[in-house]
């Protein structure tokens, strides 16, 4: 399954160093399958320490945003969404080398302060890692969050859709 979201995975190399200490359970349930109408993902990637730098001062309030209204959106995910609505957050997955990738996790359980899912993005470029494994990690490390809706539609993913019109103005390769 490719996940179909508006959001840019990056990958950058050399300031996050950080390695896989995950210890999610193996029995979740598969990643929701989304809506055709949902958005498309916009994959990007980053070279070197001074477009990081750049990306990662450009999403800094939109993250901000994100952890702001992320209670909130816990509080529905955890009373029960309403059939065919899905929740989804957006975290950084390390690897050994130092470099990181942004991803959605398919939410499974949140519990302790830590959010237990399956990774439900297409990796290309950090190592060890794929669509669909279990994922768990700390409420800490959230980036940002999306509730889908079953028409295609979402709410959150302020990150996201930050992205999706900066990309146009700051092209990749």
């Amino acid at each position: 399954m490719t996940m179909r979201f508006g959001i840019v995975f990056v990958l950058a190399v050399g300031l996050n160093a950080g390695c896989n200490n995950n210890s999610a359970p193996t029995n979740l349930p598969p990643n929701p399958q989304l809506s055709p109408n949902a958005p498309q993902d916009k994959p990007g990637h980053l070279e070197g320490k001074a477009e990081t730098e750049e990306y990662e001062v450009a999403i800094a309030p939109y993250v901000d945003k994100g952890r702001k209204t992320y209670p909130e959106a816990k509080k529905r995910y955890l009373a029960g969404l309403p059939a065919g609505q899905n929740f989804f957050v957006v975290t950084k997955l390390r690897d050994d080398s130092g470099r990181f990738e942004q991803v959605f996790v398919a939410v499974a359980s949140i519990k302790d302060d830590r959010i237990t899912g399956r990774i439900a993005s297409v990796i290309v470029g950090v190592k060890g890692f794929k669509n669909g494994d279990p994922y768990t990690f700390p409420e800490s490390e959230l980036v940002d969050w999306l509730i889908t809706h079953p028409d295609g539609s979402e709410e959150g993913n302020v990150v996201g859709k930050f992205l999706d019109e900066w990309q146009n103005t700051h092209p990749r390769k």
